[in-house]
């Protein structure tokens, strides 16, 4: 980097001791800090026609003052300050709060400048800035930064503007020629100028348009390489399975795989073939058909000598996991077995020595699969189902179980594609988007909560023919803070009601691990007809008997959620309902319900979830792995990330990016973030 760029901020003009402190603070030492801390959006002094300006839209307008100012004391230290304008053929009030000191520049007949939100309805500017005069000559957009207290937008402004013209010419290019030229992309130095002080709309966009692609590619770049370093570096296993073998368990399935199903279990079947470790997310709406997918997976594996594992989060899952491979498997003399925390010592004892010797050719479990005294004797394939239930060191002691033994992920969650090429790009990612034939769809209504006599009734007649139900609840206990029902409540109300006719369980995060799986395996058994939960029964239930779920305040849960819960039901040969129970006060609230009633689909719901919601809270504040852009957004710009991985995947086969100067800035980033070592792939 050029020393021009590594000058401290403290020699720019007007940044003495206490403004040096403050950019400190901010994380910005050096002139090319300053440079690449971007604004998070532009006021727009552009003026315009009132007669076009939409509701509560701001707004830059000239005209001519009508009236004298009218001041109007609101308590201690607040004023109303308004004045009649007239603009163009519109006359209106501009009102300023606690500016009295404008009223005496208001003079009637004098043309102002004003800035403000624009009420439509009132024709009323709730102004921000007023300048005294014809519109002044000077930049129609001007950048708004997000800044710490003590520093002021102006002064912050006339530093960039000082940075920018000292050191535009040492300013080195980052993008190969060849993207720049392809994509019609700004220089460098071009982008920087239109990013922090635009000539115009165009001029914005454009520098806009640069640095998403930039930033997308460098991410991209990053995330390809480590998949390459991987594949190179990490020797996996060769498994070569027995097709015959595997054809004919195909013809023992009570049904035929989907063609979704086929394309994942020729893209894992492939994976197993390769001398490289499989790294590989298996994606499935609930009720997909993944079970069946892993099963084939694992005994294609068992066909060619080597033993899998698959571990599940709950004991009631892999339950059912076990239940499922046992009945598939058995019959072609395969040894399933399962592991869990309520294994007895001796059964346990007795079990473990039998993997240790080959005798067990799958095991299935929870946590316990990790623990130091399972051995494996030749472990070829682990398979995560939920994996985000798992941490990343949990995941890792499993694997490390074996030598190299390749990893395939499951998760019921649907993933949008822009998130699933960021949170996951090193993995490869397998995706089932089609239910298996004669599923029948879950019907979802929405109903208002003074509506609910009629949902219970519905639920009663389910309940009448055998059927069982869930109630979900978003508390536990009754809280002051929000008026949303409680699963204590709803459990203690349906109690009375039902009486002896039906029996009501309750299942909620604080009750004990083992309270948990007895309530549910009461309720797997048919012993409970209602439970009555919070969203602890999200993944991982399959109850085929429960035909009918009400979910209480569902305007409280994302689309995501939303969807996983209904996926509870629906898992039988019956017709399946949900009842969204809700009365949402905002505008997506009530996007979420209808969309919820539109459709069945969890990707199509997914990618409407991210769009309500935005990344950050797609997988919850706590998500690790998602990458802070300054200017990209992975919702809009989902077009541009598909770009850049493709360049990225690109670059990184050619010489020529290995060799060019035009790469050596994306090479040296590569080096610097750790992975490269050297100027190669190592």
């Amino acid at each position: 980097m050029n020393d021009l760029l590594l000058q401290p901020v403290t020699n720019l003009k007007g940044v003495g001791k206490g403004m040096g402190e403050a950019l400190h603070s901010m994380g910005i030492e050096t002139f090319n800090d300053l440079l690449w801390t971007f604004p998070y959006r532009h006021e727009d002094f552009r003026l315009k026609d009132l007669a076009e300006t939409p509701h509560n839209e701001r707004v830059t307008v000239e005209g001519r003052i009508e009236s004298e100012p009218v001041a109007l004391f609101l308590g201690k230290n607040k004023s109303r300050l308004q004045v009649q304008m007239l603009v163009g053929r519109h006359l209106i009030k501009v009102v300023f709060f606690n500016q009295l000191y404008l009223k005496n520049k208001m003079i009637p007949s004098s043309i102002a400048t004003v800035t403000g939100k624009w009420d439509r309805g009132r024709q009323v500017i709730n102004g921000t800035q007023i300048t005294f005069g014809p519109k002044v000559d000077h930049a129609d957009f001007e950048p708004v930064y997000s800044l710490k207290s003590g520093m002021h937008q102006k002064k912050f402004r006339n530093y960039m503007r000082q940075v920018l013209d000292e050191s535009k010419s040492a300013i080195v290019e980052s993008l190969p020629s060849h993207l720049r030229t392809a994509y019609k992309l700004l220089p460098v130095a071009d982008a920087l100028e239109g990013v922090h002080f635009p000539i115009d709309a165009n001029h914005a966009k454009q520098a806009r348009r640069r640095f998403v692609y930039e930033e997308l590619l460098r991410f991209q770049l990053r995330i390809q390489a480590l998949r390459k370093i991987r594949k190179e570096q990490e020797q996996g296993l060769s498994i070569h399975y027995d097709l015959e073998k595997l054809k004919k368990f195909f013809l023992t399935l009570p049904y035929e795989l989907t063609n979704a199903q086929k394309r994942v279990v020729n893209e894992i079947c492939r994976d197993l073939l390769e001398p490289h470790r499989m790294n590989r997310l298996l994606q499935g709406d609930v009720g997909s058909g993944k079970t069946v997918v892993a099963a084939i997976a694992l005994y294609a594996a068992v066909t060619a000598g080597f033993q899998g594992a698959l571990m599940a989060p709950t004991e009631i899952l892999a339950e059912q996991h076990g239940e499922s491979l046992d009945e598939w498997l058995r019959p072609l003399g395969v040894e399933v077995a399962l592991l869990s925390g309520s294994t007895k010592t001796k059964a346990r004892r007795i079990l473990l020595e039998q993997l240790k010797n080959g005798e067990i050719d799958i095991l299935i479990g929870t946590h316990a699969l990790i623990q130091p005294d399972v051995e494996f004797y030749k472990l070829g394939l682990v398979i995560t189902d939920e994996q985000h239930r798992f941490g990343v060191e949990q995941r890792r002691i499993l694997r490390d179980k074996g030598e190299n033994p390749d990893v395939l992920f499951m998760t019921a969650t649907p993933i949008p594609r822009t998130l699933s090429i960021t949170a996951f790009g090193e993995m490869d990612v397998s995706i089932i988007d089609e239910l298996p034939a004669g599923r029948k769809e879950i019907q979802t209504n929405w109903a208002k909560k003074e509506q609910f006599n009629q949902v219970l009734s519905q639920m009663t007649k389910e309940l009448a023919m055998g059927r069982q139900a869930y109630v979900i609840c978003p508390l536990i206990e009754e809280s002051d803070k929000l008026d949303v029902q409680n699963a204590v409540d709803v459990y203690t109300q349906l109690t009375t009601l039902f009486g002896e006719k039906y029996k009501v369980g309750l299942m909620h995060g604080r009750l004990p691990a083992e309270e948990k799986d007895a309530v549910m395996r009461e309720f797997s058994e048919g012993q409970l007809h209602v439970l009555v939960s919070t969203t602890v029964v999200e993944v991982g239930v399959n109850v085929p008997n429960a035909t009918f779920m009400i979910v209480y305040d569902a305007e409280r849960f994302g689309l995501a959620q939303l969807h996983q819960l209904r996926g509870r039901v629906g898992r039988g040969e019956h017709q399946s309902y949900c009842v969204l129970l809700a009365d949402p006060k905002s505008e997506d609230g009530k996007e979420r319900m209808i969309s919820m009633t539109e459709t069945n689909d969890g990707f199509r719901l997914a990618e409407k979830d991210l769009e309500l919601r935005g990344p950050g809270d797609f997988f919850g504040k706590k998500q690790s792995g998602l990458p802070e852009f300054k200017m990209a957004d992975l919702v809009h710009d989902y077009r541009a990330l598909e770009v850049a991985r493709q360049d990225a995947e690109k670059l990184l086969s050619t010489e020529e990016f290995w060799q060019a100067d035009d790469c050596e800035q994306l090479r040296n980033m590569l080096a610097e973030s750790g992975v490269l070592n050297g100027d190669r792939i190592d």
